[in-house]
């Protein structure tokens, strides 16, 4: 990123998610960061949204902000669509008004998961629950509008911070003799990071002159596991820290209901990322070690 007389304002919202605090990290020292949170900005409120992008009149929106509580969705869908729905189309029409980018993250969850392979950006959309649903509002809002916007899809996030599974199986792994985890849903466990770090690459390219075509993209990790499969690769690590581990037992989704259905099939095919932008992710094993080398 350019470090000009003028750095790049950037606004972003969503202050204490784990993907806004990593982008903090991989930002604050080559941009002037407007961080906003729940206290400063609503994002069930549209005018709260505008009055916030027009006071600060940033070069480029972040829109890290979301709710992300998947099964407490489907007791609020109104918020949920108020958040996911409604809020990135309003953050949609004040980039464009300013003639300024928009970068949204989205989710897996737009999909139904019945597919036999990766989803790819052209498949078609089928969410099963508010939440998918709303960010699917969400993303069409914004391209209805159109403008300069990149659409992120991610999926399985997780970080040091804020609750997520990585944090929660830490925490049981030690504390049971047994633990029972979903192995029929296969997806890419993806690191805060490497989508932190992912944004600020593109950030770079489209300073430089050398953005790809806007829209919707694919970012997660590279390959492919289950969450018993994450929670193994969890429990390697703590058992080579000395801690005794949880026997894990592989259960089908089935026999862990929830309020909200899961896809059972979260693979997204990032191939178009590379083509259009040249950014590419890595392993989700190595971004695992490399997120849980840096909490030590």
């Amino acid at each position: 990123m350019s470090r000009t007389a003028t750095p790049l304002k950037i606004l972003i919202s969503g202050k204490t998610g784990q993907v806004a605090v990593e982008l903090q990290k991989q930002l604050g020292d080559v941009a002037e960061l407007i961080v906003l949170g729940r206290d400063e900005l609503d994002l069930s409120q549209p005018e709260q949204i505008r009055a916030q992008v027009r006071a600060h009149r940033p070069d480029l929106i972040i829109n890290a902000g979301a709710h992300t509580a998947v099964d407490l969705a489907e007791s609020e869908p109104d918020l949920a669509f108020a958040i996911n729905g409604t809020a990135p189309g309003v953050f949609a029409e004040e980039a464009k008004a300013l003639g300024i980018p928009l970068i949204h993250y989205s989710t897996d969850y737009v999909f139904d998961g019945s597919k036999p392979g990766p989803y790819t950006e052209d498949d078609p959309t089928g969410p099963l629950g508010v939440y998918g649903k709303s960010k699917l509002a969400g993303e069409q809002a914004i391209t209805a509008v159109g403008g300069q916007h990149l659409i992120l899809r991610t999926s399985w996030v997780y970080s040091t911070h804020g609750k997520n599974f990585l944090l929660t199986m830490q925490r049981l792994l030690p504390e049971k003799t047994e633990l029972r985890v979903v192995a029929d849903q296969i997806g890419a466990p993806t690191w805060a990071g490497t989508i932190a770090r992912s944004t600020r690459a593109l950030i770079e390219r489209w300073q430089a002159g050398q953005a790809g075509a806007w829209g919707v993209y694919h970012l997660t990790a590279a390959g492919e596991t289950s969450w018993f499969g994450f929670t193994q690769a969890i429990a390697e690590h703590l058992t080579a820290q000395g801690k005794t581990c949880a026997t894990l037992e592989p259960i089908p989704a089935s026999a862990y209901p929830t309020p909200a259905a899961r896809p059972q099939n979260s693979r997204l095919d990032c191939s178009r990322l590379v083509r259009e932008w040249q950014v590419s992710q890595p392993d989700w094993r190595a971004a695992l070690n490399e997120c849980l080398t840096e909490q030590r």
